[in-house]
């Protein structure tokens, strides 16, 4: 080019070069919520460590930041994760179902087969934009047959995760009241939610002389996958639940929670996302 210095002719190729790579590092910030929430983003970069035992659910109790109760039992199965404040999204990410996998370029004891995952806690000391704390049990199973424990022993690894359906074959709508309920105060526990996993909606229906009002009353995400209803007056049962997921999709649980209901008590429903 005329009138250009050799210095003046490295600086445009170094723009040249810069002009094409701002987009894709600019797409790998951008990287937020909405590509962790949505079933088409495809594989995403992550981190991933363990805690708990080796062969645990995570939590001594298991249970996590969600309220889920028994994890280490089916459905779950110990197949569990803490996710940072992306995937934990203050609850609004509790119970979503993510397919993860590790290859030999990330650890040499890498199967490179895909797993799947339910967000059940929060990772509060995340060391990368999208941060799975996994179950021991869930950290081991990317490992190839036999080097469970030589991938545990890296405790951090690089890995990719893509959002997909839950399926919890043969388990239905679950709610659990929680202890500590009253009258006045009833707090509960959505759980086993197919297809979205999470619940982002959630009304009561109560009775009076044992017949519903044919009213519906919102109720409030408390913390985790926990939805609660305040009332002066009495939550007379049986009580009804309408129940909204992720992608607006609505359940009615008609009197899943019975006249004289009480708390530390599971309500199994008839009804399921499909």
């Amino acid at each position: 080019m005329a009138g250009v210095t050799s210095n003046g002719a490295v600086a445009l190729v170094v723009v040249a070069l810069l002009s094409l790579l701002v987009p894709s590092v600019r797409s790998a910030v951008d990287y937020g919520i909405s590509a962790a929430r949505s079933y088409n983003s495809g594989w995403l970069p992550a981190k991933a460590t363990w805690y708990g035992r080796p062969n645990g659910a995570g939590p001594d109790d298991n249970g996590g930041a969600c309220g889920f109760k028994n994890v280490n039992q089916y459905p779950l199965s110990a197949m569990t994760s803490c996710g940072n404040e992306l995937l934990f999204q203050g609850g609004a990410g509790c119970g979503t179902c993510y397919q993860i996998r590790c290859t030999r370029t990330n650890n040499p004891a890498c199967s490179g087969q895909t797993k799947t995952v339910v967000i059940t806690d929060m990772n509060y000391y995340p060391v990368a934009k999208y941060h799975f704390d996994l179950s021991g049990t869930a950290f081991g199973a990317l490992a190839m047959p036999g080097r469970n424990d030589q991938l545990r022993h890296a405790g951090i690894i690089d890995m990719q995760f893509r959002r997909v359906p839950c399926n919890f074959a043969g388990m239905k709508l679950g709610f659990y009241v929680l202890r500590g309920a009253n009258p006045n105060y009833l707090p509960v526990l959505v759980q086993y939610a197919n297809r979205d996993g999470t619940v982002v909606k959630m009304d009561l229906m109560r009775s009076m002389n044992g017949r519903p009002t044919g009213r519906w009353e919102p109720m409030y995400r408390s913390w985790g996958s926990v939805w609660r209803c305040d009332s002066t007056d009495a939550l007379l049962g049986p009580l009804s639940l309408r129940v909204t997921s992720e992608s607006g999709k609505t359940l009615v649980a008609n009197n899943v929670i019975p006249n004289g209901w009480k708390g530390d008590t599971s309500y199994s429903s008839n009804v399921q996302f499909r």
